[in-house]
C-alpha cells in the first residue's frame, strides 16, 4: 500500500527535531525523498533542557563533518562514579589519554564521548537535514495522526491543518502521544519513568579545568548515587561544558512519589550538598527545568511499527542506564538512521504497510544500540534494589575510613575491615548476597 504522489504533501513527515528525528529526516532526504521535519519549539533545541554526554560513533559515521564542525562542548577524558554520603564520598575515577583520541575502530575523527548542550546540538543536526533537502517546520504542534478508512496512518493533523504523507516518523519524545494515538505504546508504568531535573550553571573555563582535573578541551562526566537523592532511587550527574556545567538529578517516579518529597526539593538539596561544594561553589544558574525520562530499558521497547508509522528515539523507549553511564542520544541517533533507511526502502518498494515497514524493526534489532539494551536488560530491576542508594556507599566508606585512619591501634587486614563493615551495615547477609548475584546478572 502506498498513496499516489498526488495524494501526499510529503513522502515522509518526521515529528520532533531531536537527534532521532533529524537523523531520520537526513537519511530520507539523502535518498531524494520529500521530507518535512516538524518541531513544536520555536527552533530545534528550544524545548530541550541542559545537555548530556553523547557517544558520537554512529553520528560521526552518518555525518562526516561532525568531528570538525559539530557544536560539542568538551571531549570527555574523565569518568567518575561516586557513592556520596553526608560526610564522605567513595569514587571510581577513570581517566585515560585514549579518551581524547578518535575511536580506534571508527573511520571518523570523533572521540569516544563528548559533552553537548541540546540547545546548540539540535539546531546543528536539523541544519544538516535541511542541507540534504528536508524542509524544517518549527513552531508547529502536531495534535493527532491522520488515518485512512482502514486505520493506516497517512499524515498528521496540526490544528485545522493536515499534512498527508506516505509515512510518519514519530520522534516526539518519551511522552509520545503519536505512539499512544496509534495504540503502539500504553501509558508507561511509574517505575519505567523518572523525573529529570536539570540546570546549566555558568562557570569560567579555567575554573572548570582546575576543579575537575581536565585541560582546556577535556571534560569530566560525574555520576553520583547515594545521598545525592536522599535515598530515592535514581542518581545525579555533573557534566563539564566549555563555560558551564550541566547538573541534574534523575529520580524514579514511583520511588519519588513514595518518598513524599518533591523533585525540586531534592535538586536544591543536591546543589547544596557538601560533597559537591568544591565543584559548584560560585557557579551561577542560567537555565533550569525538568521533564520525564525513560528508565525501563529493554522492557519499554514494544511495538515500533504500524501501518504508515514508525517510532524512534525516546518515543520507542530507547534509553540505557548501566550504572556507570546514561545513554539516550546515541540510541536515538541509531534508531533515526535505521528508520530513515528502512522507510526510504519501503517507500521505494511501494509498501508502507506494517509488513513493509517491518524492515525498520529488523534494522533496529541489528544495531549495537539494541544489542546494548539486551545486555543491560536486567539493569532496571537491579537498580530497584536499595543497595546503590545507601548500604553500598556507607559500607565502602566504613571500610576506607578504617583503612586510612591511624589512631594508634594495630592495623587490621582489609578482609577483616570488610567483614566488620558488612556486619555493621543495615543490610542483612542475605541482602548482600542477593545484591551481588543481581549485580553479576545485570551489569
Amino acid at each position: 500500500m502506498s498513496l499516489a504522489s498526488d495524494d501526499v504533501d510529503f513522502d515522509a513527515v518526521v515529528v520532533g527535531a531531536g537527534p532521532a528525528g533529524s537523523l531520520a529526516a537526513l537519511r530520507l532526504a539523502q535518498r531524494g525523498l520529500s521530507v518535512v521535519l516538524i518541531e513544536r519549539g520555536e527552533a530545534p533545541g528550544a524545548k530541550n533542557l541542559s545537555g548530556g554526554v553523547l557517544y558520537p560513533y554512529e553520528l560521526a559515521t552518518a555525518i562526516p563533518t561532525f568531528a570538525a564542525q559539530a557544536p560539542v562542548e568538551r571531549t570527555v577524558t574523565r569518568h567518575v562514579t561516586t557513592f556520596l554520603q553526608a560526610d564522605s564520598a567513595v569514587s571510581l575515577d577513570y581517566a585515560g589519554d585514549h579518551l581524547a583520541s578518535p575511536v580506534a575502530t571508527a573511520d571518523t575523527a570523533a572521540p569516544n564521548a563528548v559533552t553537548v548542550l541540546r540547545a546548540r546540538l539540535d539546531p546543528w543536526l536539523a541544519a544538516r537535514a535541511e542541507e540534504a533537502g528536508a524542509f524544517l517546520m518549527p513552531g508547529v504542534k502536531v495534535d493527532a495522526l491522520e488515518r485512512d478508512a482502514g486505520g493506516a496512518v497517512v499524515g498528521v493533523r496540526a490544528g485545522e491543518e493536515v499534512l498527508r504523507s506516505r509515512v510518519v516518523v514519530a520522534a516526539d519524545g518519551v511522552n509520545s502521544f503519536l505512539a499512544r494515538d496509534a495504540g503502539l505504546r500504553p501509558k508507561p508504568p511509574a517505575h519505567h519513568l523518572a523525573v529529570g531535573v536539570k540546570a546549566v550553571l555558568a562557570m569560567e573555563p579555567g575554573r572548570i579545568a582546575d576543579r575537575f582535573g581536565v585541560d582546556d578541551a577535556g571534560g569530566a562526566a560525574h555520576a553520583v548515587v547515594g545521598d545525592a537523592t536522599a535515598g530515592v532511587a535514581g542518581g545525579g550527574f555533573v557534566y563539564t561544558n566549555r563555560d558551564s556545567l550541566s547538573v541534574g538529578l534523575v529520580l524514579r517516579l514511583d520511588d519519588l512519589v513514595r518518598s513524599g518529597r518533591t523533585a525540586h526539593e531534592l535538586f536544591e538539596r543536591f546543589l547544596a550538598h557538601p560533597g559537591l561544594r568544591r565543584y559548584l561553589a560560585g557557579a551561577e544558574a542560567v537555565e533550569y527545568g525538568s521533564h520525564l525520562v525513560a528508565e525501563g530499558g529493554l522492557a519499554m521497547v514494544g511495538e515500533v511499527v504500524h501501518d504508515g508509522l514508525v517510532l524512534t528515539g525516546d518515543a520507542a523507549g530507547l534509553t540505557i542506564n548501566s550504572g556507570l553511564v546514561l545513554r539516550g542520544m546515541d540510541l536515538a541517533v541509531a534508531s533515526g538512521i535505521a528508520a530513515g533507511d528502512a522507510v526510504a526502502d519501503a517507500i521505494e518498494a511501494g509498501d508502507v504497510t506494517r509488513t513493509g515497514l517491518e524492515r525498520y524493526r529488523t534494522a533496529l534489532e541489528a544495531t549495537t544500540a539494541m544489542a546494548d539494551l539486551r545486555t543491560y536488560e536486567r539493569a532496571p530491576a537491579f537498580f530497584s534494589r536499595r543497595g546503590p542508594y545507601g548500604p553500598w556507599g556507607r559500607t565502602a566508606a566504613d571500610v576506607l575510613r578504617a583503612a586510612y585512619t591511624l589512631d594508634g591501634a594495630p592495623r587490621r587486614p582489609v578482609r577483616t575491615l570488610v567483614r566488620d563493615a558488612l556486619r555493621r551495615s543495615d543490610a542483612s547477609p542475605t541482602t548482600w548476597a542477593q545484591d551481588a548475584w543481581a549485580a553479576v546478572r545485570s551489569l
